[in-house]
């Protein structure tokens, strides 16, 4: 009897021991990959108070004499040039991603809804196709995406950004959304009929506010995905005018050789919103992220 406990207590005690060096594995690669995302931002943001022959010299230490000269710089030749606004081009990016964020939500919370609570012909022909669709990288597509703009006239029209990328993006819309719809209880949605319901009524009175994590989620990656989609942006909007914020800036701080501090600068001004709405909503992220995991 003592022979055997010993036996079983050595067993726990390895199995404790290769959870925690697996654990330590795990937490160590993590730590090292979060501080290498932090600091390649801090060493943008730390180098865009720097002059040029500085960055130059020593773009590594903490500045010690910073400067606003590469923002004074940046919005400067924004005010001088022709059609050239930061304010206008924030608000393109604005209208471009949130109408993008609008229309996949929309219609993917709808196909997935379809998708998990109806049987019908070729259901998993398109399950298929929408996980199939996320292998194809959005430069395979630019060329026919781009013919199709152009034949129904919307070149420079925020809405040839706009509907590309809502097609882009909602495969993953509806593989995130269908997951976690699948995993609710129906007993309301029958109750719901039962009492004269229709199908939309169902669906943005019940379905919509129980899976409001996941729509979060969702919302929050298309609109971070359609605001740094700068390739699409500068096949599609030719002019200044029409220009988002990362498009316009790109131009700044290409259009101007290899001034390092601004275009840092640039960088700055175009992760910081992104940035912002991220840490006010990450909660919204994980939870979704974690709730469909669980589920599904």
């Amino acid at each position: 009897m003592d022979i055997t406990e010993t036996a079983f207590e050595k067993q726990v005690s390895k199995s404790k021991l290769k959870n925690t060096l697996s654990m330590v594995l795990v937490y160590s690669v993590l730590v090292l990959w979060a501080f290498i995302s932090i600091y390649m931002l801090f060493w943008v943001v730390n180098n865009s108070f720097r002059e040029r022959s500085e960055i130059l010299n020593d773009s590594f230490s903490l500045v010690t004499n910073p400067t606003a000269e590469n923002y004074r710089t940046a919005f400067g030749r924004l005010s001088r040039e022709e059609n050239m606004s930061i304010g206008r081009a924030y608000l393109n990016s604005l209208i471009i991603s949130g109408s993008t964020v609008i229309c996949v939500t929309i219609l993917g919370g709808l196909a997935a809804y379809a998708m998990a609570r109806y049987s019908f012909r070729f259901k998993k022909v398109l399950n298929f196709i929408f996980a199939g669709s996320l292998l194809f990288p959005a430069y395979t597509l630019i060329v026919p995406v781009f013919r199709m703009i152009q034949e129904i006239g919307l070149v420079n029209n925020p809405i040839g950004v706009i509907i590309p990328q809502t097609a882009v993006n909602l495969a993953f819309a509806i593989i995130i959304l269908m997951g976690f719809i699948k995993n609710l209880p129906t007993e309301i949605e029958e109750a719901a009929y039962l009492e004269g319901y229709g199908v939309f009524s169902v669906f943005f009175r019940i379905v919509l506010p129980v899976t409001k994590p996941a729509f979060a989620t969702v919302g929050i990656f298309t609109f971070l995905w359609s605001y740094n989609d700068l390739f699409l942006q500068m096949s599609i909007l030719r002019k200044r005018v029409s220009y988002p914020v990362s498009a316009l800036l790109n131009e700044i701080s290409s259009q101007f050789g290899t001034d390092f501090g601004l275009m840092c600068s640039a960088t700055t001004i175009v992760v910081i919103p992104v940035l912002i709405v991220y840490l006010i909503l990450q909660k919204n992220i994980m939870k979704g992220l974690t709730a469909g995991a669980i589920k599904g």
